[in-house]
């Protein structure tokens, strides 16, 4: 069974910073892909972010470019997502997530639990 464990979110002002993990355990295919999802208050969670295993290729949401980057350790099998310059529609929960094989952007994914981020104005 995959597991996706995620910390790192909280309160940050806006034009702060927040550095958010995930780590993958319980999974068997060799060449996967891991992605951050926002999910806005009472909004559904879209893909803000996306790394695959085998080449580092990355992929972001527009809203995100220039101030987010992914990252990844595959000895870890551990994604991170630095976030700066965030703004108060960064808001939200972000959830992390476990594609098999690369970045499609269609699933089916593993999920995390999520964690909260909060960015004040």
């Amino acid at each position: 069974e995959v597991q996706l464990v995620e910390s790192g979110g909280g309160l940050v002002q806006a034009g702060g910073s927040l550095r958010l993990s995930c780590t993958a355990s319980g999974f068997t295919v060799a060449h996967y892909a891991l992605a951050w999802f926002h999910a806005p208050p009472g909004k559904p969670r879209v893909q803000v972010a996306c790394i695959s295993s085998v080449d580092g290729h990355t992929v972001y949401a527009d809203s995100v470019k220039g101030r987010f980057t992914i990252s990844s350790d595959s000895a870890k099998n551990t994604a991170y997502l630095q976030m700066i310059n965030m703004r108060p529609e960064d808001t939200g929960v972000y959830y992390c997530a476990l594609e098999r094989h690369y970045c499609s952007g269609f699933g089916p994914y593993d999920w995390g639990q999520g964690t909260q981020v909060t960015v004040s104005s």
